[in-house]
C-alpha cells in the first residue's frame, strides 16, 4: 500500500509532490505493537513532552509494576501519588485512571476498536479523560494502521501546510481539511509525510 500511497499522492497534489523529491520518497511507515492498552498507556504519558522526557517516565512507571504496563486493576489500586513519583502530572495519572476504570467497567473495549470507523473510534477513545482527538488520531494511524486520518489538529502538519503552500498564517481545520480532500484515500500517509518534511526538508 506505501508504494500506492505515495503514487497517488505525487500525482494527487504537485506541493507534496515537491515534499516527496525533498525526503526522496522516504515516508515512515509504523509497525503496531499489536498491544492498543500500551498505545494507549504510551500516548498518555507521552502528552507534550520530549521522546527523551517521556521514554524515561514510561520506564520508571513500568519499573513501578515490575517491569510490565499496569493493568487496569493495578492503576486503580495504586496511590495516586506513587503514580506522580514516576514522573507523571496530575492531569496523566487522572488520564491512567480514567482509562483503567473504563476498561473494568466495560465502556472501553479494546478488542472491539478495530471493529469501528475511524470517526466512531475517536468517539470511543476520547470518552477517556486527557484522550483527545489528536491522540485517538496518532493512535488510529500508528496502531490500527488506518489509512487514510488526517491529524488536522497537529501543530507540526499545520506548519508545514503553511510552509509549504505558502499561506499567510496556519491553516484553520477547515482549510486544511478542503486542501487535503485530493489526498484521500491516504490522509494518513500524507501526514507522515508532513512530519518527515518538517524534521528533514531544508529551510531555504
Amino acid at each position: 500500500m506505501a508504494d500506492a500511497a505515495v503514487a497517488h499522492l505525487r500525482a494527487a497534489d504537485p506541493v507534496l509532490a515537491g515534499m516527496l523529491d525533498d525526503v526522496a520518497d522516504d515516508v515512515p511507515a509504523w509497525e503496531p505493537t499489536g498491544d492498543a492498552y500500551g498505545a494507549i498507556i504510551r500516548a498518555i504519558v507521552s502528552q507534550q513532552l520530549s521522546v527523551g522526557a517521556a521514554r524515561a517516565i514510561h520506564s520508571r512507571l513500568l519499573a513501578r509494576f515490575d517491569g510490565r504496563e499496569p493493568t487496569p486493576e493495578q492503576v486503580l489500586a495504586d496511590d495516586p501519588e506513587g503514580l506522580k513519583s514516576v514522573g507523571l502530572s496530575r492531569a496523566k495519572v487522572v488520564s491512567l485512571r480514567s482509562l483503567a476504570t473504563c476498561l473494568d467497567e466495560g465502556t472501553l473495549r479494546l478488542d472491539a476498536l478495530a471493529e469501528l470507523d475511524d470517526d466512531a473510534l475517536v468517539a470511543e477513545l476520547t470518552q477517556v479523560k486527557g484522550i483527545g482527538e489528536w491522540t485517538a488520531q496518532v493512535l488510529l494511524i500508528t496502531e490500527l494502521e488506518r489509512p487514510d486520518v488526517l491529524v488536522a489538529g497537529d501543530l507540526v502538519i499545520r506548519r508545514a501546510v503553511e510552509r509549504g503552500w505558502a499561506l499567510p498564517a496556519l491553516p484553520t481545520r477547515d482549510e486544511l481539511y478542503a486542501l487535503a480532500e485530493p489526498w484521500r484515500p491516504y490522509r494518513s500517509t500524507a501526514c507522515a509525510l508532513l512530519w518527515r518534511w518538517m524534521r528533514t526538508a531544508p529551510t531555504a
